[in-house]
């Protein structure tokens, strides 16, 4: 069964099974924005570019890189985007995952402590204008989904009206183990690299 986090809490990443969880997928989906035609006649869909990154850290603090759009995998290879999606759900929600970053932890860098995930709305489209938007934690792969480990839903919240940029979570190595920080915060910042910087301040 599949854990519907809530805001602030912190989950071990322990399968059903009661093994541990290495390769995770984190993926994202939302809708876009439907908007009235004149005097109310009719309808059309606006795009809304969300974009999912990933912010690796050591146990200091530092950061030491930046998974997005841009830079679609780590160095090694063990943090991976799965490519820009400029629009959202057109048609409703279909359900799938819009961006996904997948996370192997067993290829993880020894010295990376925290992986936080983040979203910004490229084009300021408001987070309350949008009609959903989703986190979901699986094992699998960007194609297959073996088990739904926690599912979190990120839009229907009153506190995201007015903001385009969020801290969704961190994964974080405590004691050696790797454990999942249910964020869901909005921020004020506009950009990705603004964003970066108030999870160094104050989510790690």
């Amino acid at each position: 069964m599949a854990i519907n986090l809530q805001k602030g809490q912190r989950i071990s990443l322990e399968k059903s099974n009661g093994s541990k969880l290495q390769h995770v997928c984190v993926g994202i989906n939302w809708g876009a924005i439907e908007k009235k035609g004149l005097f109310g006649f009719g309808s059309s869909k606006e795009a809304v570019d969300l974009d999912a990154s990933c912010a690796l850290y050591n146990e200091n603090k530092q950061l030491l890189e930046v998974v997005y759009f841009g830079n679609l995998k780590s160095k090694n290879g063990s943090v991976k985007h799965s490519g820009d999606d400029l629009t959202g759900d057109m048609g409703g929600d279909d359900g799938l995952d819009n961006e996904i970053i997948t996370l192997d932890f067993s290829q993880l860098d020894a010295n990376v402590n925290y992986v936080a995930f983040v979203l910004n709305s490229f084009r300021g489209h408001d987070f309350g204008t949008i009609p959903f938007a989703s986190i979901r934690i699986y094992e699998g792969t960007p194609k297959r989904v073996n088990e739904v480990f926690a599912t979190y839903d990120i839009a229907n919240g009153s506190n995201f009206a007015g903001h385009v940029s969020m801290v969704m979570g961190v994964f974080y190595k405590k004691n050696g183990e790797w454990k999942f920080n249910a964020i869901g915060e909005p921020t004020r910042d506009r950009k990705l690299e603004e964003t970066v910087k108030t999870v160094t301040q104050n989510y790690l």
